[in-house]
């Protein structure tokens, strides 16, 4: 068997060329590794490669829409790129004088990444800039849907490694992916970094490799009566439609308090949404699932695709479908994550039942990933981030562009979001280059030793309790 057609002898290959790439910058200073990461991001987020990459892409892909494209590559890799850049990642990282502690950052080593046909324009970009931010190296499996719009991505960004004196063998794409090779390099590398579906991320857990995976979105979206209606309508529409909602943090379903209920959803309708009857629901559910499972057909279609699809007449200039609901769960598939331009509607009497209806719709899916609240009374803010099963709450923000970071919050850039034990992950952050480092902890003895309290003062009144 030849090494072209032996899986593991083509990743252990690749392997060897990145430990060589990423044994070449172990030692970088601070200042190298920012300048490489900085060129890494130019070379492909210049206003005219980027819209070369996002027209590609969707040539390619035939997922979302140019517009969505162009603003990830061309302005989320900037931020991405804006939001760790004064990061320490070198060398001491902190001194904890209180605990008489240095902490000291190593790398890793080779990074697996596997990267979704959903998003991936400036997931590769991001992914690599946060493993050499680290001092790492990093091998990208690309779905066979975007591999081309991969290999474009990755050979830009080697080329610009190689301009800057490094190796470009710090990011490698396999330009040929398989299910065989992807299981190989998460089997042979030093830490997977998995975003894609559930079976992928599945995989990473059960390859024996540590992995840092992600869990399915469906977020839920709430709007109570302090709401700005005209500010949710907008935003709820630049969400659901950014990139004809091929990101799994697009607005799933919708919660409205009943007492501004009706005004909202004549806004949204005004904003382009097309409230769906009973008979056109049918036919659209018909579409969007096969043997309970989301049809690859209708992921990241424009609304009058999905309408001609199902069968129904879209009035022109609707963007986005809306469809009412009751229950969640099993019985209730729109409940469910759709990852296209459908959003689900409830009804709700106040924030208590806003609340119950969120962790039952994210106990079906997406628990532990994210959901939102249009709201300015902060007791409402507050119970719902108290309450809800979740690692993120966005609060007044579109959804989609906000809880993996963006200029007008403080969440961290990425495009890989952990939920934590609520979605079967190993970590519930925004992942970044500060999940792709080691950290060496160097202890020194306290000036002066701890001494431990009597019983009296560390049990307290347990004691007598206990009798």
């Amino acid at each position: 068997m030849t090494i072209a057609n032996d899986p593991q002898a083509t990743v252990a290959a690749l392997i060897a060329r990145s430990r060589k790439a990423q044994a070449a910058i172990e030692h970088y200073s601070q200042e190298q590794v920012d300048e490489l990461i900085k060129a890494m991001v130019w070379s492909i987020a210049e206003t005219e490669i980027s819209e070369k990459i996002a027209q590609f892409t969707v040539d390619e892909t035939q997922l979302g829409n140019y517009e969505g494209k162009f603003l990830k590559i061309n302005r989320k890799t900037r931020a991405a790129l804006y939001d760790i850049i004064d990061d320490k990642s070198v060398g001491v990282l902190e001194e904890d004088k209180v605990r008489n502690i240095i902490k000291i950052a190593k790398p890793v080593g080779v990074i697996g990444a596997l990267a979704p046909c959903t998003n991936p324009e400036a997931t590769p970009v991001i992914k690599a800039i946060s493993a050499v931010k680290g001092r790492n190296s990093m091998i990208i499996a690309p779905h066979p849907r975007s591999k081309l719009t991969n290999k474009m991505i990755c050979d830009r960004m080697r080329e610009a490694l190689k301009k800057m004196g490094a190796p470009e063998d710090l990011v490698i794409s396999i330009d040929t992916p398989s299910l065989e090779t992807t299981e190989e390099l998460m089997k042979q590398c030093d830490r997977i970094l998995a975003t894609g579906g559930a079976a992928m991320v599945k995989a990473a857990y059960a390859s024996g490799t540590p992995a840092l995976g992600v869990g399915a979105g469906n977020a839920v979206i709430t709007v109570d009566e302090t709401a700005n209606l005209d500010e949710a309508a907008e935003k709820i529409r630049i969400s659901k439609t950014l990139d004809l909602a091929a990101s799994c943090s697009s607005d799933n379903s919708l919660v409205i308090v009943e007492a501004v209920y009706d005004e909202l959803l004549a806004k949204l309708l005004a904003e382009g949404g097309y409230l769906l009857n009973e008979g056109d629901k049918a036919k659209l559910q018909a579409i969007i699932w096969e043997d309970d499972h989301l049809s690859a057909k209708i992921v990241a279609q424009p609304a009058s695709a999905l309408a001609q699809m199902a069968g129904f007449d879209l009035p022109e200039g609707k963007t986005f479908l809306i469809v009412p609901e009751t229950g969640a769960g099993a019985d209730f598939p729109f409940s469910g994550e759709k990852m296209s331009v459908t959003m689900t509607l409830y009804k709700v009497k106040d924030i208590d039942e806003a609340i119950a209806k969120v962790n039952a719709i994210q106990a079906y899916q997406g628990q532990g990933h994210s959901c939102g609240i249009y709201s300015y009374n902060d007791d409402n803010i507050l119970k719902y981030g108290m309450q809800t099963k979740t690692s993120r709450v966005m609060v007044n923000q579109p959804q989609a562009p906000s809880n993996s970071g963006n200029l007008w919050n403080g969440m961290r850039q990425t495009f890989s979001l952990g939920c934590g034990s609520w979605g079967n992950n190993s970590t519930n952050n925004n992942i970044t280059w500060q999940d792709l480092v080691n950290i060496t902890w160097i202890s020194k003895p306290l000036a002066t030793s701890k001494v431990l309290p009597s019983d009296e003062e560390l049990f307290g009144s347990v004691i007598d309790k206990l009798k």
